[in-house]
């Protein structure tokens, strides 16, 4: 409707980035503030305060906090993904009116964009992993879904604005392959683990679940890897960037910024559930003893 350029956010990422970084350390400021004022004994709404304000702002202090009747965690990484697509969008705008469309551009884009709109189709599978579980709402979270998300994510489309990739065809099968790969097993995985948590007893690949201490699951891909989930999220982000070619590290940084996170992640949860579970977890570290990709680690 010519009210705003469809290139206006590619045009001003570095402002909008600068604003966005802002606003994470005010509202993250207010969640403090709320929290420490907070008095309920909730799950979601408990206070829980170190006495260390940096750490307590970092953290969070409140599990779920709402605001005027909005889930604020679900609220900002639904504003995170949404702001990744539309800087993917207004990028592949700029590259059409630029003329620099590319094949990688393409591959890029639209493995972006399914996942993107994948997220909100099965947006009921986020109530069973580690941010809506365990991670209380502090700036971790709140910058990771604003910014991180949506600044970061999107490096591959910038830097194909400017830099050329030429990819063979059996390099565009590979990159489809990769991406096809990672999504049945983040999709696959995380629907297990919640369908499971539904009803365990329904079927996994065709078979009754295989359970240990009658709470957790051993089937399926969760009987591949504990963190199966994590080799799918991955695989994917390293889809995101082979389009880019091996010509420069900086594509790569989503990729392994989130391997780092995600070993990060995937101890720190192994430390939870061994102290949660304990004789259990022992028991299903046996039977399951890849953390993440079968026979590596």
């Amino acid at each position: 409707m010519n009210y705003i350029s469809p290139t206006a956010i590619s045009d001003r990422g570095l402002e909008l980035l600068s604003a966005t970084f802002w606003f994470s350390v005010l509202a993250t400021f207010l969640l403090c503030v709320a929290g420490y004022s907070s008095s309920s004994q909730s799950a979601s709404l408990k206070p829980h305060i170190t006495g260390n304000f940096i750490h307590d702002w970092w953290f969070g202090i409140q599990l779920n906090p709402h605001f005027l009747g909005i889930d604020l965690k679900f609220f900002f990484v639904r504003a995170g993904m949404m702001g990744w697509l539309l800087i993917n969008l207004s990028v592949l705008a700029r590259s059409v009116l630029n003329a620099t469309m590319s094949q990688s551009m393409i591959l890029y884009q639209t493995f972006c964009a399914i996942y993107v709109l994948d997220y909100f189709v099965h947006e009921e599978y986020m109530t069973s992993t580690w941010d809506i579980i365990a991670e209380r709402l502090g700036f971790m979270l709140v910058f990771g879904d604003l910014v991180w998300i949506s600044f970061t994510f999107s490096i591959q489309g910038w830097w194909l604005l400017t830099n050329k990739a030429e990819l063979t065809t059996a390099a565009t099968i590979a990159n489809c392959l990769i991406f096809l790969i990672g999504y049945l097993v983040f999709r696959g995985s995380n629907k297990q683990k919640h369908m499971f948590k539904k009803n365990n007893k329904a079927l996994i690949w065709g078979k009754p679940p295989k359970v240990v201490g009658g709470k957790l699951l051993a089937s399926g891909y969760w009987g591949i890897a504990r963190h199966c989930n994590y080799l799918g999220d991955l695989l994917l982000a390293l889809s995101f960037s082979l389009p880019c070619g091996i010509s420069s590290p900086i594509p790569y940084f989503y990729p392994m910024y989130l391997l780092i996170l995600l070993i990060w992640r995937e101890r720190r949860d192994e430390a939870r559930c061994a102290e949660k579970y304990k004789d259990i977890w022992a028991e299903y570290t046996k039977l399951v003893p890849w953390r993440i990709l079968p026979y590596v680690y």
